[in-house]
C-alpha cells in the first residue's frame, strides 16, 4: 500500500476514536464511529485475497447494522426525551438498543459471531489494529451509559465470557484462538462496568498490552495455525520460551499480569453480592486457560510436522522490527508488581 494512503487511513482511525472520546452528543459519537470502521476497510482488503474481502464484507455489514440501530436509538431518545446528549440517556428502550448495537461493535455475545470469522480472514497486523484500537471508542461510550442497563450489561458479560472459553476449545487457528480470547476478555470487563468503570479500564489495558505481544510473538514466527507454532524453537527460542508466560498471562495464571485484573473483578463482583456470578466467571477462565495452555505445549514441547523439502521458513531472516515486540514483552511479564501504581493511576 502507498506509504500517504497507509498514513491517511491511520490518521482517520486516530481521528475517528477521538471524535467519539470528545462528543457528549450522539451525532458527533456517531460520526466518529463511522470514520473508525470507513478507515479500516481498506486496511483490511488490501491484500485482495478472497477470504480478506469476504472478511471485509462481514465486517462492514456488521458495522453498519450497528451503525444504524444507534443511530435509530439516539434518534428515539431524542424523540422521547428531548435530549441528544450521551449522559442524559434516561429512557429504558433507546439505552437498551445503543447497549446492543455497542455490543456488536465490539463482539460480545450473542452478537459475536461476526468476530472470529472476520479476524481469521485478516493478516495479523489489521487483525491487531481490530483486536485493540477499534474497542476503544465503543468502550468508551459504554462507560457514559454503564449506570442505566445493569441487568442487560451482566447478561452480556457472562454470555461473553461462556462463549469466547467454549468457543476457543476446538480452534486451530490462531486468529479465531485470538478471537474468542478477546470475546471472554470483554465479558470480563463488562460483568464490572456498572460497579468500577476503573476496574473495567484496567481490565481493557492489560488486555491490549497482553494481546499486542501476542499478535507480534506470532507475526515474527509467521503463524496462523496451531502446528505452525512446533517451528518456533529454530526461529527464536528466546522469544519461544517467554511467549507461553504471555499466553498464560492472557488465560489469566497467578502470578502473571493477567491475574490482577481477573482477581479485582472476582473480589469487586463479591463485594456486590454477586457471588454466583464471580464463580460462572471464573470457571470460565478454566475453559480460556486450556486453550492457552494447549498453544503453549504445541509452542514448546512438540515437533515440527513440515517434512517438506527446500528452504525451511526458520532459514529465512525476519524482516519485522523487533524493538515493538521486546518492549511490550517486557511490559507485559513486569507489569503485575506495578499493580499498585497503576490501580492509583486509574482511579485518581
Amino acid at each position: 500500500m502507498n506509504p500517504y494512503i497507509l498514513a491517511t487511513l491511520l490518521f482517520g482511525l486516530g481521528l475517528g476514536t477521538t471524535i467519539t472520546f470528545a462528543s457528549s452528543h450522539w451525532l458527533l459519537a456517531w460520526m466518529g464511529l463511522e470514520m473508525n470502521t470507513l478507515a479500516i476497510i481498506p486496511l483490511m482488503a488490501q491484500n485482495h485475497h478472497p477470504r480478506a474481502v469476504e472478511a471485509t464484507t462481514k465486517y462492514f455489514l456488521t458495522q453498519a447494522t450497528a451503525a444504524a440501530m444507534l443511530m435509530f436509538a439516539s434518534t428515539t431518545n431524542a424523540w422521547l426525551t428531548g435530549q441528544w446528549g450521551i449522559e442524559q440517556m434516561t429512557h429504558p428502550l433507546p439505552t437498551t438498543m445503543i447497549t446492543l448495537a455497542l455490543a456488536m461493535k465490539v463482539g460480545l455475545a450473542p452478537v459475536h459471531a461476526w468476530l472470529p470469522e472476520v479476524l481469521q480472514g485478516l493478516d495479523l497486523t489489521t487483525g491487531l489494529i481490530l483486536s485493540t484500537w477499534q474497542k476503544l471508542a465503543p468502550f468508551a461510550l459504554l462507560v457514559q451509559i454503564h449506570p442505566t442497563n445493569s441487568t442487560i450489561l451482566m447478561a452480556l458479560g457472562l454470555a461473553s465470557t461462556l462463549v469466547g472459553g467454549w468457543g476457543g476449545l476446538n480452534q486451530t487457528q490462531l486468529r479465531k484462538i485470538l478471537a474468542y480470547s478477546s470475546i471472554a476478555h470483554l465479558g470480563w470487563m463488562v460483568l464490572v462496568l456498572q460497579f468500577s468503570p476503573q476496574l473495567t479500564l484496567l481490565a481493557l489495558l492489560t488486555y491490549f498490552i497482553m494481546t499486542f505481544t501476542a499478535f507480534l510473538a506470532f507475526k515474527l514466527n509467521k503463524a496462523t495455525s496451531i502446528n505452525t507454532l512446533a517451528t518456533s524453537w529454530t526461529k527464536a527460542p528466546v522469544l519461544t520460551s517467554l511467549t507461553p508466560l504471555v499466553l498464560l498471562s492472557l488465560g489469566g495464571l497467578p502470578p502473571l499480569t493477567g491475574f490482577m485484573p481477573k482477581w479485582l473483578i472476582l473480589q469487586e463482583l463479591s463485594k456486590q453480592d454477586l457471588a454466583p456470578m464471580a464463580t460462572i466467571a471464573a470457571l470460565s477462565a478454566l475453559l480460556s486457560l486450556y486453550f492457552y495452555l494447549r498453544l503453549s505445549y504445541a509452542m514448546t514441547l512438540t515437533m515440527s510436522p513440515n517434512n517438506l523439502t527446500g528452504t525451511t521458513s526458520w532459514r529465512l531472516p525476519s524482516t519485522q522490527l523487533t524493538l515493538p515486540l521486546a518492549s511490550s514483552l517486557m511490559t507485559t511479564l513486569t507489569l503485575l508488581p506495578l499493580a499498585p501504581a497503576v490501580m492509583a493511576i486509574l482511579t485518581s
